[in-house]
């Protein structure tokens, strides 16, 4: 079958009908109106809407008045821990979201050709497990402050409505392992920066057991994007053809395992 890389028809670009284009850039040069379309208009429209519009959501109240306590003693320190429930509550939908990722990431490891230093299934079985874990560890931080798990927070529904995309690339069936890895890294960035602010808030308000709970997810992250990294070089050095480096060889996998790369 044919691989991303391979050369192939594509009729995107404007160089592979040069006449066309020609005629085109003559048209547009021709029809160009007196007043040129600078964007200015649209960024008054959007900046009216953002001044004029209700945010996305709000904080839902403590579910239980143990926590509608802890909320109102917080506040009266100077504290906003409607903050903290908020930011607990994106980390929960963006483990939700890495669990299904590595669940569309087992589903395309088993359709390809596992390239030399990629992924083995029991590696990416162990992430999916781990994200799944730190579900249930947010979700048991939040009960904690009274907060109920269940509610979509304000940053839980944006990062939901951001990380489509990545689900889309990922049940795509035409998408490689590779192309998904590339994917899968973005979210990891992400995620990893996700955990270091939690942990960092969480300390800041005095929640030590929670910080240090939530510090010990954010170190298994660390590691999966560690890995993740891995793969990704190795998988774009393979398909270059490119000698890899000291650290990718330590990574590769057994000469008789199937050198293609998905």
């Amino acid at each position: 079958m044919m691989k991303p890389t391979d050369m192939g028809l594509n009729r995107t670009g404007a160089g592979t009908s040069p006449i066309d284009s020609a005629r085109t850039k003559k048209k547009a040069a021709e029809d160009t109106p007196v007043l040129q379309g600078d964007g200015y208009l649209l960024e008054a429209e959007r900046i009216t809407w953002a001044r004029e519009s209700e945010p996305v959501g709000t904080v839902p109240p403590p579910s239980t008045v143990k926590g509608l306590v802890k909320s109102t003693v917080e506040a009266f320190k100077g504290h906003k821990p409607t903050v903290l429930i908020d930011k607990l509550g994106e980390r929960l939908a963006f483990e939700r979201t890495g669990t299904r990722l590595y669940e569309a990431l087992l589903a395309k490891y088993e359709a390809a050709n596992v390239h030399v230093g990629g992924p083995t299934r029991d590696e990416l079985k162990d992430i999916h497990d781990d994200e799944r874990r730190h579900v249930l560890l947010v979700r048991d931080a939040m009960l904690r402050l009274g907060a109920d798990p269940t509610a979509m927070t304000p940053s839980a529904d944006v990062i939901g409505v951001a990380s489509t995309g990545w689900i889309q690339a990922l049940t795509d069936p035409r998408t490689t392992l590779t192309q998904c890895l590339d994917v899968i890294l973005v979210a990891e960035l992400a995620d990893n920066d996700g955990w270091a602010m939690l942990v960092d808030l969480a300390g800041s308000l005095g929640l030590d057991d929670m910080a240090e709970d939530l510090a010990t997810a954010a170190a298994q992250e660390e590691e999966h994007l560690i890995r993740v990294r891995r793969w990704v070089n190795a998988a774009v050095l393979g398909q270059s053809g490119a000698e890899p480096t000291p650290v990718d060889k330590e990574a590769a996998a057994p000469d008789d395992e199937d050198p293609d790369l998905a």
